[in-house]
């Protein structure tokens, strides 16, 4: 979590001055070795430093994946792609209880670390060797090596005058702190662009209540229905219900924002009423003495409230600028941990020791749902404006663009030379 949550913005921000394509093949990179990593550790501190350059390189596909399949999915089905993409979450849950307890029970553990980097190492490979795709709002390739080409050009030439007339290389670093500098106060503008804009503030608001609870139940879950329930193979009935629930509930509410057409507007309608409906189902399902009872209504109301994944994303994807979507992903992503599953699992611990009543525990964190309904229905009035089709902040650089810049570097030339003859 903790390399995940500080990479995520920092791949999101690369991605302005590298090929957004070229960073998930660098992120799955890293993702591989770090796992590989994993399967030869030796001692507990090993492991964890290998397992934090793990969510490094997953940092590099939460920001920039989405964006990539917003660009590219059908019009008329763009929520559902990002609802099948989204799906894979559960689906990998799934997949790795079974793999994972396949691959230690017959071999050693190490070799699911090992056949987990086999299985990434094709997909890393054409992260590189692919032609890349165009991510929208950034210009190309191409107009990116022009701009560099240009910027180097007048460094070198500003510096070549500035070095002889202090006879030092002073101006060198303070030019590579002024790219830094660079780099981070774009950082920071993006991110007041993003503070100031209301529907995407309401709809992450929204999401960490959401993540808060989503959290605390794959955490304390098969505990709670252990000790309310006496659930023997409680590990196994939870595991089953989210997956299940989460691959129908993210692939429908993909479909269904889709089917009634995919706006902003939509998407927090859509959002607030399964938060709500989903919420009121998990809240009765707790309240039932029957186990069978209580799963089927919890099954119902996590089928509702997994209908939000596509939905939720697809607005921080669509209210800002085609040019911010990566950030926009990435900091959603920072956000719902810190202030959601991260501590949430703590604080229903401390409470749990406090009134010492799992079935009270239950319920008191399932009615945190409904702040999150009333939080994204807020959003329905907030008018938001899809900016989808905005122009781009970096427009491609043409020739006229290229000759117009000569000028100005034949003039610090001059200037340089000018200096160099001055006794």
């Amino acid at each position: 979590m903790v390399g995940l949550l500080v990479a995520c913005p920092i791949f999101a921000s690369l991605a302005k001055s590298v090929n957004p394509f070229r960073l998930i093949g660098v992120g799955l990179s890293v993702w591989t070795i770090a796992v590989v990593g994993c399967g030869f550790s030796f001692n507990f501190w090993t492991i964890t430093i290998c397992r934090m350059l793990v969510g490094v390189g997953e940092a590099s596909f939460i920001s920039l994946a989405a964006p990539f399949i917003d660009d590219n999915a059908p019009v008329a089905k763009k929520t559902l792609w990002l609802g099948i993409f989204y799906m894979c979450i559960p689906t990998g849950y799934a997949l790795g209880y079974v793999y994972g307890g396949l691959i230690g029970g017959h071999f050693n553990w190490r070799f699911a670390f090992y056949g987990e980097a086999i299985l990434m190492l094709p997909f890393a490979v054409l992260g590189f060797v692919m032609k890349p795709l165009q991510l929208k709002g950034f210009a190309p390739a191409e107009s990116k090596k022009a701009l560099t080409s240009i910027e180097t050009a007048a460094l070198e030439v500003q510096d070549a005058g500035v070095s002889v007339v202090k006879g030092s290389m002073k101006s060198s670093k303070s030019n590579c702190a002024f790219i830094d500098l660079k780099q981070f106060s774009r950082f920071m503008m993006d991110m007041k662009v993003l503070l100031l804009e209301k529907v995407y503030v309401v709809n992450v608001l929204g999401y960490i209540a959401y993540n808060f609870v989503i959290g605390a139940y794959s955490y304390w879950g098969p505990k709670a229905g252990y000790n309310i329930y006496n659930m023997s193979n409680a590990d196994m009935i939870f595991g089953g219900v989210t997956i299940v629930c989460g691959i129908v509930g993210t692939i429908g509410g993909g479909y269904v924002l889709d089917f009634i057409n995919s706006t902003i507007s939509n998407a927090f309608k859509l959002l607030s009423a399964v938060t709500f409906v989903g919420a009121i189902f998990c809240f009765s399902a707790f309240c039932f003495k029957n186990m069978y009872a209580f799963l089927a209504f919890f099954a119902i109301g996590e089928l509702l409230v997994f209908a939000t994944q596509a939905p939720v994303n697809y607005v921080c994807l669509h209210c800002v600028k085609p040019s911010l979507r990566p950030i926009s992903m990435a900091m959603s992503t920072v956000a719902i941990h810190i202030f959601g599953d991260v501590p949430s699992s703590p604080l229903v611990g401390v409470l749990q020791d406090h009134i010492d009543n799992w079935r009270k525990t239950a319920l008191i964190l399932t009615s945190i749902l409904f702040p999150a309904a009333v939080i994204w229905f807020i959003g329905i009035f907030l008018h938001g404006v899809d900016r989808f089709d905005e122009e781009s902040e970096h427009p491609q650089v043409t020739t006229a663009d290229r000759s117009n810049t000569m000028p100005l570097l034949d003039g610090k030339a001059a200037g340089a030379a000018e200096t160099l003859a001055e006794p």
